[in-house]
């Protein structure tokens, strides 16, 4: 379990005067995906069935994901005291739903499924650790220095079971590049973009994919430093087998640096 608890925030520290409009806007998004974290426990322990050690695992890590969220969530209530926090979450959760029904991976094996967790937390630690920079907030500052810190143990978490899931699965490296792959592409999908939608716009206004898609990523991408955009790198390359630090790391921090910046400069133009 995490060792910070909503009541060990400083809350009264809190400067409406440092908040960043534009960055609160994400972080009503990013509440409501992290609260949601329990319908990823229920996926999580319908494929692992077979695996209690794993899934007394993903007991401990709905717990710290939902308290991410109602952490954020908490925060964001502050910050604009007119937004309702349960009722966008409930918005969130009749428009997107994960597949609970399944009895797999939909990555093709329990190890493809560890691969993309620890994908998904290398991208949550690098974003919470980008915010948590980037705000002068104190509050904000607070609470993203700690989930940042519980995602990369979290990304330890589920590299440790993949290891040991691919002494079953045996996944190549460019397996495991390819699910890394598809995952980070999923970064541009409906759930981001809908719990933005959810958690910013008028019930009124229909819900555009891209649009929401775009208008989060023009906030979340200029946050990035190299520094993060490299230890990001690092977690990737770790995870599918190949040397964490390097050359290749290098080329990667680079390459994604100038992904991030030449998005984030196309959205704006388009008015995102």
């Amino acid at each position: 379990m995490a060792n910070w608890t909503l009541e060990t925030i400083d809350w009264g520290r809190f400067d409406a005067s440092k908040v960043d409009p534009e960055i609160l806007r994400n972080i009503k998004a990013a509440a409501l995906v992290e609260r949601n974290g329990g319908d990823y426990g229920i996926y999580l322990r319908r494929v692992f069935a077979d695996d209690p050690a794993f899934v007394e695992d993903v007991h401990r890590w709905v717990d710290e994901e939902v308290q991410h969220g109602m952490a954020l969530g908490r925060w964001a209530q502050l910050a604009d005291p007119s937004w309702d926090f349960d009722a966008a979450f409930e918005r969130f959760r009749k428009g997107y739903q994960l597949p609970l029904d399944a009895m797999t991976s939909v990555r093709g094996s329990q190890a493809g499924e560890m691969m993309a967790r620890c994908i998904v937390e290398t991208g949550t630690s690098s974003y919470y650790s980008a915010l948590k920079d980037a705000t002068q907030e104190p509050v904000l500052k607070q609470i993203c220095g700690k989930i940042a810190a519980d995602e990369f143990r979290h990304y330890k978490l589920f590299y440790d079971h993949m290891r040991r899931c691919l002494k079953r699965d045996q996944l190549s490296k460019w397996r495991r590049l390819w699910i890394g792959w598809g995952r980070l592409a999923e970064s541009e999908d409906d759930e981001l973009a809908y719990a933005y939608y959810a958690a910013n716009l008028p019930l009124d206004v229909p819900y555009d994919r891209l649009g929401a898609q775009q208008a989060y990523a023009r906030r979340a991408y200029p946050l990035y430093r190299p520094g993060h955009v490299q230890r990001a790198m690092a977690m990737v390359l770790k995870a599918v087998g190949l040397a964490p630090h390097g050359a290749l790391n290098g080329w990667m921090t680079r390459a994604g640096l100038w992904f991030l910046r030449t998005r984030a400069a196309k959205y704006a133009e388009n008015g995102a």
